[in-house]
């Protein structure tokens, strides 16, 4: 029994002596090593747009302020205010009496003054009859035509006179001059107006609308050119808009002025508006595209990361060993972003798990699905004031 025991006791001792020695071998050889799972995306080449982006304003195609051409009372409005209004359509009524009784005052002149000047041809032609006779001198007879060529004179006053008239009763009926949108009305009925000096009404003309916007001096040389050649368009869109909902507009304006005071140039694009979706005074980002860059090396922008030596990749070889690459960007497109040097099409690049990966070990490849982040977005558009990108 005691040799049982003893037996036991060793047996126990040297198991002890072999885990010791097993964990002190595991010890000594460290953690496992094992590889980061990543997963990428392919470089590719595509045709992309240069650009400068900007932020601009929306302004109104036309905008007039209505006012009267006559003094009076308004006895009339035939709008409500924010409504859509036709050129031609009624607005304002002023009180017509008064340029009635004008006008009937001026028709009683003009018929008085042409009666007289009938009186006096029929009293010339007699006189001429018998002019032959030396019944009248010749005084008399230049006396008469003289009365004629007076009256005729009087007609055309007084004809004038009734037109004036017609013209004041018209001025009564104040209508739309453009097709518009009516703003908030500044007079009510009862109101006395005067000529030309009582604003009555603000109509802008949404559709098409202008954005208004500015480029660099440093700018304005790339952007004459592309003009000259036609290649110039403007994509616009408001803040709270995605990049895909961008209207393209064409460029109408370029101003011939550098702005002492900025170091800018003005420029005008006009965008179709049917449904009112700009507004006037909204500000409004613009993509000025320049021109088209071909073959691009494109790759999504969340495989980009930054160092204190610039942007870099990291490029997923053929043998799934990762190599740290520097690379210079290019613009924006969207949610991809052009690789002007470093990078090759084709080449695969780590778009999740950069921060387990180690310069030249090794990585284990996660393919993505169908869609690996690049798609023909439009250009992002930068939000802050000033911001503009070329490649």
């Amino acid at each position: 029994m005691k040799l049982s025991r003893g037996i036991r006791a060793a047996a126990l001792g040297a198991l002890l002596v072999m885990s010791g020695c097993a964990k002190r071998s595991t010890e000594a050889a460290g953690p496992p090593q094992f590889a980061p799972l990543v997963t990428v995306a392919r470089a590719t080449a595509r045709d992309v747009p240069v650009y400068l982006e900007e932020i601009g304003r929306s302004g109104a195609f036309e905008s007039v302020t209505v006012t009267p051409q006559i003094s009076g009372r308004i006895t009339e409005r035939s709008f409500e205010d924010g409504a859509e209004l036709k050129k031609g359509q009624l607005l304002f009524t002023i009180d017509p009496r008064p340029y009635q009784a004008q006008l009937d005052s001026a028709q009683a002149q003009a018929a008085q003054s042409k009666a007289a000047l009938d009186l006096a041809k029929t009293q010339l032609k007699m006189y001429d009859s018998i002019a032959n006779t030396r019944a009248v001198s010749q005084l008399d007879v230049e006396t008469k035509k003289n009365t004629v060529a007076v009256d005729e004179a009087q007609v055309q006053a007084n004809e004038a006179a009734v037109e004036n008239a017609k013209l004041n009763l018209e001025y009564c009926y104040i209508h739309s001059p453009i097709d518009g949108r009516a703003g908030m009305r500044l007079v009510d009925v009862g109101n006395v107006v005067q000529t030309n000096t009582t604003g009555l009404l603000l109509i802008q003309r949404l559709d098409p609308i202008y954005a208004d916007f500015t480029v660099t001096e440093a700018d304005l040389p790339e952007v004459q050119r592309e003009l000259a050649r036609g290649t110039l368009h403007a994509l616009v869109r408001i803040p709270a808009d995605p990049p895909n909902r961008a209207r393209e507009g064409k460029l109408t304006f370029v101003d011939n002025t550098v702005q002492n005071a900025t170091g800018t140039v003005n420029l005008r694009a006009t965008i179709p508006n049917g449904d009112h979706h700009f507004w006037p005074g909204q500000f409004v980002n613009v993509t000025l595209v320049l021109a088209t860059a071909k073959g691009a090396v494109l790759i999504p922008n969340q495989a980009t990361q930054i160092s204190q030596q610039g942007p870099y990749v990291y490029v997923v070889k053929a043998d799934d060993t990762a190599e740290l690459r520097p690379v210079t960007l290019g613009q924006r497109q969207g949610d991809d972003v052009v690789v002007t040097k470093g990078l090759a099409n084709g080449e695969r690049v780590v778009l999740t798990g950069q921060l387990t990966v180690a310069p030249g070990g090794k990585v284990h490849v996660q393919e993505p699905g169908p869609a690996n982040g690049l798609g023909a977005a439009p250009p992002a558009q930068s939000a802050a004031p000033g911001d503009k990108k070329k490649s």
